[in-house]
């Protein structure tokens, strides 16, 4: 075997072994599915991967040659510029991440962490004012108690799209929201409505104690979160679009 060869052969394989590491990161951790897709993070994680793992070897293969004065330069730029896309990458998709997946009035909203609002955050309580390095929490939202506050928001919301999920300092425990997650669960039968009657009853098939639904607002794309409507407990987040 060639040294060119053997050189990405090894390049090839150090590239794979770093890609499955930012996927179990990625899909594991931070966005344990559907929520990848929820989030809208498919087309910047494939765009690192064909950098780190394909670009990345075959330019090392194109200018590997024996004997070449610069080769050590070459080969030394290709995979800074490697190593410096996987990072920026991998900084890209952490800053994107879904924290917090808060109930506001009748539906869960993914919330990243790039759209967290931070001008009150001392107002939050003190789980809420730091973001989890793992898988997003399930939290309830808390209207404003002065009416002047609850008016400025819906302004917000109306004008510049700005959620009271986005703001930590209504952050309250998600046992508070169980209440009202029985109360505005919505019965199992309308996804059929937005979705294909067979992948409905194949999902729903696998969660046989979930009993309604509550709708999960996102970025990308909108999911379905399975709930008991007996206890107001999160079952499953499922592929399923909870509305048109």
């Amino acid at each position: 075997m060639s040294k060119r060869l053997k050189f990405f052969l090894n390049h090839l394989l150090l590239s794979f072994l770093a890609a499955l590491l930012v996927v179990g990161l990625v899909f594991f951790i931070w966005y344990p599915l559907p929520l990848a897709q929820a989030a809208g993070v498919m087309h910047i994680f494939l765009m690192m991967l064909a950098i780190d793992v394909i670009v990345g070897p075959i330019l090392g293969l194109l200018v590997y040659k024996e004997g070449k004065k610069t080769l050590k330069f070459d080969l030394s730029v290709i995979i800074v510029i490697q190593i410096a896309a996987l990072c920026y990458g991998v900084f890209s998709i952490e800053q994107g991440r879904p924290v917090w997946i808060a109930y506001n009035v009748d539906r869960f909203e993914l919330v990243r962490k790039n759209e967290i609002i931070t001008e009150n955050i001392d107002q939050a309580l003190p789980q809420y004012q730091k973001n989890s390095w793992f898988k997003p929490k399930l939290v309830g939202v808390e209207f404003a108690q002065d009416k002047l506050q609850r008016e400025n928001d819906m302004f917000a919301e109306a004008l510049g799209g700005i959620s009271i999920a986005q703001k930590p300092e209504r952050y309250v425990e998600f046992t508070k929201a169980l209440p009202q997650i029985k109360k505005r669960a919505i019965q199992l039968k309308e996804l059929e409505q937005f979705n294909n009657r067979e992948q409905v009853r194949e999902v729903l098939a696998k969660y046989p104690q979930a009993t309604g639904y509550v709708p999960l607002k996102a970025n990308a794309v909108d999911m379905t979160v399975l709930v008991s409507k007996e206890k107001g407990e999160v079952i499953k987040i499922v592929d399923l679009r909870p509305w048109k």
